[in-house]
Parts: C-alpha cells; sequence; structure tokens
C-alpha cells in the first residue's frame, strides 16, 4: 500500500508543481493576492512564529516575511498554501461522487479537511523555517518547492482514507 501511495505521489508531482507555476501567474496577473498578502500572510507568519518556539529559534515576524536566528526570509501570498486548498477543493467533488452520504458527514469531513489542510501548511512553513535555521538555504528551498508539495498530496490520500473510514456515512433509505 505504502508503495503504491509513493507511485502514485510521484506520478502527480510534476503536474501539481507544473500548475502552481501556471496559476501563479494567472493570479498575479488579476491582483487576486494582494488582499491575502496585506491580511492572512502577518497572521500566518505570526502563527509560524509560535510554532518554532519548542525548537529554540529566535523568530522576529514582520508582515512580509520573518527573523529567523538572524536570517531573513520573505513570506508571500504564494508561500502560505493556497495551492493546497485548491488542491482540497478540487477533490471534494470526487470524493463525496462515490457513494450517496449524509450532509452532516460531509459537514464533518469537509471541516476536518479545511482544517488539516491549514494545519499542513502551517507545518510545512515550520519546517521549512526549521531547515533554514539549522541547514543550508538550498534545503530549505528545495523542500519548500518539491517537497511541500508531496506533503499536500500525502494528507489528501490521508483524509480520503479517513474520512471513507470514519467520517463519511451513506445515507439509508
Amino acid at each position: 500500500m505504502i508503495l503504491v501511495a509513493l507511485v502514485i505521489m510521484l506520478m502527480i508531482l510534476p503536474f501539481v508543481v507544473s500548475i502552481n507555476d501556471l496559476l501563479t501567474r494567472v493570479v498575479e496577473k488579476f491582483g487576486w493576492y494582494m488582499w491575502v498578502q496585506k491580511k492572512i500572510v502577518p497572521w500566518e507568519v505570526k502563527m509560524v512564529g509560535v510554532m518554532v518556539r519548542p525548537f529554540k529559534i529566535e523568530f522576529v515576524a514582520y508582515p512580509d516575511g520573518f527573523l529567523a536566528n538572524g536570517i531573513y526570509a520573505r513570506i508571500s501570498w504564494n508561500c502560505i498554501g493556497w495551492q493546497s486548498l485548491l488542491l482540497f477543493f478540487l477533490s471534494l467533488p470526487f470524493g463525496f461522487k462515490t457513494a450517496n452520504y449524509t450532509f452532516f458527514s460531509k459537514i464533518e469531513a469537509f471541516l476536518i479537511g479545511i482544517l488539516g489542510t491549514f494545519l499542513i501548511n502551517l507545518l510545512r512553513i515550520t519546517f521549512t523555517v526549521i531547515l533554514l535555521v539549522v541547514s543550508r538555504p538550498l534545503f530549505a528551498v528545495v523542500f519548500h518547492d518539491y517537497l511541500a508539495a508531496i506533503m499536500t498530496i500525502i494528507w489528501l490520500i490521508f483524509f480520503w482514507w479517513f474520512c471513507y473510514g470514519f467520517v463519511l456515512v451513506e445515507k439509508t433509505e
């Protein structure tokens, strides 16, 4: 099962990374990102600061980035995980299509998915900050650009497995 999941992830990864670049250009062309950059990014940077605190990392949050152990890094609207959220939303019609589930179990699955996607993105950014501080910046960049997409895919595979096994309830007639 793990091998099959790995094969699926490796097959999907080039698509996810390529579509990310295309979507980023579309969003930037229309200026849709400005609200996210001004309102969401500063809030999420502060949350990452709380998450790295147990690792004894000196963290100072700025509206567009952070200073971690003397290393400045910028966090833009494109780093906070909107792509993961988009993939989650795209998976919903396919995930709910296989059977006729109760309304409340769909709502429960949806809320678990939103919360989980948000937490996965916070963990991804936190791990990137830790890599930036404890290793060469190249490792943080590679993780940020490629391995983070794998985290999203793993999350979605786990999410749907969990929902089918424990959350979604088929309607009884």
